[in-house]
């Protein structure tokens, strides 16, 4: 989702959706943007998908409306909505995003994933958590079904001990809080995949390869390639990247190649764009053929 006006998403959000509508080709793919018009006709949805020349190829890959009302509408996260004031919020974006992802998991089911996971294999379990290490749950990356007790918890919890101006305390803290008081007795493993009752924690392995301490290492150049084979997804930690790294084309970077293998038509538009600017001309894409 994007709960920012912006409608231009960067690469690496591109990336993001097109990897994931390559791993799951039979589910929708669907990005909320606060942006967005309406979209009630099939017109309006063919023009939001020409903004996006790189996924509009994708017959899965749905531009939804974000409307924050309309989704916390009947929720615990509607009293809070309406009563919070955005510019005293330190973190505001970011605490919107956590209250969206939750509703929006409750209101309709399905996986949620940020848009800085690229997905490499898709994911066997539909209600799972994913634990980023041996003591705190990641709210970057979860799936339920509709309705689900765990989601309506999330936003309870998210309301009772709401602390905006802590950092993930209104994500991963939720996620966390929660599951240590309903799986008290299940542990997260840094090994193996365990239960607790119809709730799979997925190793940390399955989305966090590479640590937070590593970030850097994705935009390296890597003498042995890893093969990321025990992996679902590859979160690429981007709020951590202050200094704004990003896929260049070239570079034979980890994140080149995984832009590569996982979302060929974006990175073929990045490696258009550069070779245009290189010249000091305009550029323009066109996708008929492209595989």
């Amino acid at each position: 989702m994007e709960t920012t006006d912006r409608m231009e998403p960067p690469p690496l959000v591109l990336c993001a959706i097109e990897s994931a509508a390559r791993i799951y080709p039979d589910r929708p793919v669907v990005y909320f943007m606060k942006g967005l018009g309406n979209i009630t006709t099939q017109d309006e949805e063919d023009k939001a998908r020409q903004n996006f020349p790189s996924l509009s190829s994708f017959p899965n890959v749905y531009f939804f409306p974000l409307r924050m009302e309309e989704l916390f509408n009947k929720t615990p996260l509607i009293s809070w909505f309406q009563k919070v004031d955005p510019k005293k919020e330190r973190y505001w974006i970011h605490v919107l995003s956590d209250a969206c992802r939750f509703s929006l998991v409750w209101r309709y089911g399905g996986i949620y994933m940020d848009t800085d996971i690229i997905s490499v294999q898709p994911i066997p379990k539909d209600h799972f958590v994913a634990p980023q290490n041996a003591e705190e749950f990641s709210s970057g990356v979860f799936g339920l079904s509709p309705n689900h007790d765990l989601a309506w918890e999330f936003m309870e919890n998210f309301v009772q001990n709401y602390r905006g101006e802590v950092w993930g305390y209104q994500g991963p803290g939720v996620v966390t809080r929660v599951l240590k008081k309903e799986c008290k007795d299940t542990k997260i493993s840094m090994e193996n995949d365990v239960i607790c009752g119809n709730l799979t924690y997925l190793k940390p392995e399955r989305f966090y390869p590479i640590s937070y301490y590593n970030w850097k290492r994705y935009f390296e150049v890597w003498d042995n390639l890893p093969t990321f084979n025990k992996s679902y997804g590859l979160h690429l930690w981007n709020f951590l990247n202050n200094d704004k790294k990003t896929m260049e084309p070239g570079s034979n970077t980890l994140v080149e190649h995984l832009y590569k293998n996982n979302c060929p038509f974006v990175y073929r538009a990045e490696l258009e764009k550069t070779r245009n600017e290189s010249l000091g001309g305009k550029y323009f894409y066109t996708w008929a053929g492209l595989e």
